[in-house]
């Protein structure tokens, strides 16, 4: 019966130390709530952002695509997809952007589902934005046989 109440007067000061602890760094302004502009001040039919650049050639089978325009303040996270405003099922045809491959809706066991699964939700993971950039190191990569041109 004492072990009872000792959990549950643990468990209320936990929960406590948590509520200040969380309240400490909102107030310190360390976390920033506040939705990016893209995401807050746009409609899905308003959105168009051009290409920047012509697409690169890709290098490899199944290399991602790159991203051709620039994507400073773009929100990826589990609340929202900047990406998807444009590229995804509901938005490319307005908006001209090309649409996710049918590859990101395989959940792991290659089920497809009806949204983008989450191994493949984290859009920058995988696809960057293409630059002209000289490489940081030198190496010798050539493109696979018929790619890179």
């Amino acid at each position: 019966m004492k072990c009872h109440v000792v959990i549950k007067a643990c468990s209320r000061w936990m929960a406590l130390l948590a509520l200040a602890v969380s309240a400490a760094v909102w107030g310190a302004g360390e976390v920033d709530f506040s939705p990016s502009p893209e995401v807050s001040a746009t409609q899905n039919e308003n959105i168009r952002t051009p290409k920047e650049q012509p697409l690169l050639p890709l290098n490899y089978v199944n290399q991602p695509p790159m991203v051709p325009h620039r994507v400073d303040g773009y929100q990826v996270n589990m609340n929202t997809n900047r990406c998807l405003q444009c590229h995804g099922v509901e938005g490319y045809r307005a908006t001209g952007a090309s649409r996710v491959s049918p590859t990101h809706f395989l959940d792991a066991q290659g089920h497809v589902q009806s949204e983008v699964s989450p191994r493949r939700y984290f859009c920058l993971q995988c696809h960057v934005v293409q630059t002209n950039a000289k490489p940081i190191v030198d190496n010798t990569f050539v493109p696979a046989k018929g790619f890179g041109k």
